[in-house]
């Protein structure tokens, strides 16, 4: 088996030649078919045939399509060195032009919402095939939120000067961050440098105590003193979401915007961030007993993911090969195609893994066509936690792939299931290393998977309480930046109650979760998938692979072709109702009390 080195990504099966004239006819041919599609702009109206109604539709998911490889080329050039001037522009480039073929193609979309008669959309839903039906029929939900094409042309011109030029700038700066950690080596102080966040943050996982605090503390200074421009984008991004959402659209709250953009009810959302809620003592409890492991009367925020064993000997490490043949073998022993899929991105040079400067932090996979084979960024530094971020984003890339048969329209899972992938293909690389580890290294790998659902779950959930806390605050109190602070400051003490002291400077780590800017309300969608996958695992472990696959394929299959709440209650998950989120914190309960046995 080919086992790819540690590099970057190969951009060409996009973009061939972008230095030269071939992306500039690519967008050009992009054009003229816009222009041939507003000639037909005259075939709407409540007689339209159904086989029209479709052509046209089809011919949309192919502009969009060949906008997505234009526009994906760009981000993806730009994330592998965030300092470029030149990719930097060709981003903001891409944003005008996808927002200028956006608002031409704005008509087919406002007629469908606005102007079209009852019994005509319901010929039409019925008449398509099957796979666009919920998604049209959401399209026709979203109608009371859709502005007149004046208006909506208005909000897409402005939105890339506006809101994402200021999400621009965010990124630019924080990629550009340099962090001094300094530590005492008996009577001097050494200090590194660190060009690279994530590399700084793998120290928050260190067995040494005084590493994990320097490297929390060079963090939230370096926020800190950027927190008066940092903080002005996010008042900002939130005045433009209330205004836009609330005022001109007409959502009854920030984050109902996105739940009606998920295709979720807001009652199902309020109920799971309600037994997340209920349920933070579970990890209290945690915290406490991992403090009695550690030795210490409390923990530190700090020491949160402070390792059950302080010697660097018990940490496993991988190296770049190693951690690619173990998740491919994970993905095989459940189901070939997984292995096949995976090894098609390796195959095809769609990985960016190697750590370096100027390189956006983090990791993603970005799938840009059902066509395309997916591309996925990684920051591999080789500790057992980069192997399941391995997993995890070859999840993605995979859930991606196994819905390839749908047209682009549908064929993105909403956010509630984007994870449904991932989160699973971590739990089964988990079991994979449990098989030939010593009860020392379990005890430590089980204490990592608590670790990982304390922060993929109930992280999440409180970032979510925050921000409803935090759009409220600045769009109905013109809040100060200090107060969004405190208020992010109570939220820690909330989740973390007695079993963590929480030191002041942890006010500042909002600041650095790029999703409160990028994406507001996100965060919920990881707690949602990971409590989702919990209870299909459980499901797996029970039936086993032959009653269980079948299922779960049909899941990954349907990409954004259902509604969440209707596709899953075909497998039996009823997501409106706290038993269901309530048994995966069972599960979490008990994993927490086989360590507690372990000790």
């Amino acid at each position: 088996m080919f086992v790819p080195k540690l590099g970057t990504w190969k951009l060409n099966d996009l973009i061939k030649d972008p230095t030269g004239s071939k992306l500039q006819e690519f967008l050009e041919s992009i054009a003229m078919q816009v222009t041939q599609l507003e000639s037909r702009r005259k075939d709407l109206h409540d007689k339209i045939s159904t086989v029209e109604f479709e052509n046209l539709l089809h011919s949309i998911e192919e502009i969009s399509e060949k906008v997505n490889i234009a526009s994906g080329y760009a981000h993806l050039n730009y994330a592998a060195d965030t300092s470029s001037n030149e990719r930097a522009a060709l981003v903001t480039k891409m944003a005008m032009f996808g927002s200028n073929i956006a608002n031409r193609l704005l008509f087919f979309d406002l007629w469908f919402k606005k102007e079209v008669g009852e019994e005509t959309a319901q010929r039409l839903i019925e008449s398509v095939p099957p796979v666009y039906r919920e998604y049209l029929k959401h399209q026709r939900l979203l109608s009371k939120y859709t502005l007149t094409e004046p208006e909506e042309k208005i909000i897409t011109t402005l939105e890339v000067t506006g809101t994402s030029a200021l999400i621009k700038i965010y990124d630019r700066m924080t990629s550009g961050f340099e962090f001094v950690v300094t530590l005492k080596k008996g009577r001097k102080a050494i200090k590194r440098t660190f060009t690279n966040r994530e590399k700084l943050l793998s120290l928050i996982r260190s067995t040494k105590s005084e590493e994990r605090e320097a490297a929390y503390y060079s963090l939230l200074q370096v926020y800190k003193k950027t927190s008066g421009v940092l903080g002005e984008i996010y008042q900002n991004r939130v005045i433009e979401w209330r205004d836009e959402y609330l005022t001109m659209r007409g959502f009854r709250s920030p984050i109902s915007v996105r739940n009606t953009y998920n295709d979720l009810d807001d009652t199902t959302v309020e109920t799971l961030l309600a037994v997340c809620r209920r349920n933070s003592v579970i990890f209290q409890d945690y915290f406490k007993q991992k403090a009695k492991m550690l030795g210490v009367k409390k923990l530190q925020r700090y020491h949160l993911y402070a390792p059950l064993s302080l010697k660097a000997s018990d940490q496993k490490r991988f190296s770049y090969g190693k951690a690619i043949v173990t998740v491919l073998r994970t993905f095989e022993d459940f189901h070939p195609k997984f292995k096949e899929y995976a090894e098609k991105v390796f195959n095809e040079q769609h990985v960016d893994s190697e750590i370096r400067k100027s390189k956006l932090g983090g990791a993603f996979c970005s799938s840009i066509s059902p066509k395309m084979t997916p591309y996925v960024l990684l920051n591999f530094d080789g500790k057992s936690r980069d192997v399941s971020t391995m997993a995890h984003e070859f999840g993605h890339a995979i859930h991606s792939m196994t819905a390839s048969d749908k047209p682009i329209t549908v064929w993105d899972a909403p956010l509630p299931l984007a994870e449904t992938a991932s989160v699973f293909a971590e739990m089964l690389l988990n079991d994979k290393l449990s098989e030939r580890i010593t009860r020392v290294e379990r005890r430590i790998l089980l204490a990592e998977q608590i670790d990982d659902m304390y922060a993929t779950i109930m992280r999440q959930a409180y970032f979510t309480l925050f921000e409803i806390e935090a759009h409220r605050a600045v769009a109905e109190q013109n809040a100060t930046i200090d107060t969004v602070s405190e208020l992010y400051l109570n939220n820690l003490k909330e989740q973390f109650g007695n079993s963590v002291n929480v030191s002041r400077d942890f006010q500042w780590e909002w600041l650095y979760i790029p999703h409160f800017y990028h994406t507001p309300f996100y965060c919920y969608a990881y707690s949602f998938g990971n409590l989702l996958v919990v209870s299909l695992y459980q499901q797996f472990n029970s039936e086993g692979k032959k009653s269980f696959i079948p299922k779960y394929l049909k899941i990954l299959s349907a990409g954004g072709s259902q509604k969440p709440e209707h596709l899953l209650k075909e497998s039996g998950i009823d997501i409106s109702k706290d038993e269901f989120w309530q048994q995966g914190f069972d599960l979490i309960a008990a994993k927490i009390q086989e360590l507690k046995e372990m000790n």
